[in-house]
């Protein structure tokens, strides 16, 4: 039976993929955890704790108690919050991924752990980046995401661990807020447009990132970890890619919903940060390998983030 440990529960992933991975194996089966109290969206869905991921004996003994066969790390410091203090980036991006990963040989274990579009570099092809390229990240989440890919693969092949990953692209939801990364503009618009009419992007508006709807992101994580693992070829991270678009694009889209709508600029320091990721990104490693495919469109996204934005927020 499968028994999973969801570490970051709380987080904007993490809320929809325990939701998801709890309605497939059911709400007893996979354990939430985070160092931060509950999201009220989990309340009363399944178990729940709190843990200190970077506490390694807390975290054996819950899996031990649990008899936890997979483990999901998604704790994190992302990219402007890392910036803003590097060495706990480090420390806890780095730190929690050694310890999950001894866990594993010691117990057994399946592991996923996300990587990001932000691994890759300014002197990486920036159109269509392929799976294999440059990897010169300049961000010390870009750096633990490209370390942490290396390090997932170096314990695949030297303690066959089962560890699968995919680099996520910007990802929007309206469930969950987002977490202190450079694409939060992209949720952050819709909440602009429905409470205010307005929104000041923090990035230019011609700045193309690769970008992802929320359910196509849980549905691709769901579907590699199902995915037998003779399949899975690859040591480093899989490129994952849906839409891409710039604040510009996605603000016509949604004045065909609010004609009203006003966006402005004025990047910031997270604009250099952008401007290191790639536009675009192929992934048809994945999608040949285990047949990964995107549902979600530019106009799709927005009719759904609209829709139900003004029902959260009673607009």
């Amino acid at each position: 039976m499968e028994r999973i440990l969801i570490i970051g529960a709380c987080g904007q992933i993490g809320v929809e993929l325990t939701l998801a991975l709890r309605a497939k194996y059911g709400n007893e089966n996979v354990f939430a955890a985070d160092i931060r109290e509950e999201n009220p969206l989990l309340a009363g869905t399944g178990p729940f704790a709190i843990l200190d991921v970077m506490d390694a004996e807390a975290t054996r003994a819950l899996v031990r108690k649990e008899k936890i066969t997979t483990i999901y790390l998604l704790a994190a410091l992302l990219s402007a919050t890392g910036e803003k203090d590097p060495k706990l980036c480090w420390n806890l991006n780095i730190g929690s991924l050694r310890q999950v990963l001894d866990l594993g040989v010691e117990e057994k274990l399946k592991i996923f752990w996300p990587s990001s579009i932000a691994a890759f570099g300014p002197t990486t092809p920036r159109e269509n980046t392929p799976q294999r390229t440059i990897m010169e990240p300049t961000t010390m989440y870009g750096i633990t995401k490209y370390a942490g890919e290396l390090l997932c693969q170096y314990y695949k092949n030297k303690f066959s661990l089962d560890v699968r990953s995919v680099r996520y692209p910007g990802l929007i939801s309206w469930k969950s807020e987002p977490g202190g990364g450079t694409t939060d503009y992209a949720v952050e618009i819709f909440y602009g447009a429905i409470r205010e009419g307005k929104y000041t992007s923090f990035l230019s508006e011609n700045t193309f990132l690769p970008m992802m709807y929320m359910d196509d992101a849980i549905r691709a994580t769901m579907q590699l970890m199902e995915t037998p693992i003779e399949k899975i070829k690859s040591g480093m991270s899989y490129n994952l890619s849906a839409i891409s678009f710039s604040p510009k694009e996605i603000a016509e889209a949604i004045k065909k919903h609010i004609p009203s709508f006003q966006i402005s600029y004025k990047p910031d320091f997270h604009q250099p940060i952008a401007d290191s990721w790639p536009k675009s990104i192929d992934d048809s490693v994945a999608r040949a390998e285990w047949g990964w495919k995107h549902e979600y469109d530019l106009e799709k996204m927005t009719d759904v983030m609209l829709e139900n934005l003004k029902k959260k927020l009673k607009q």
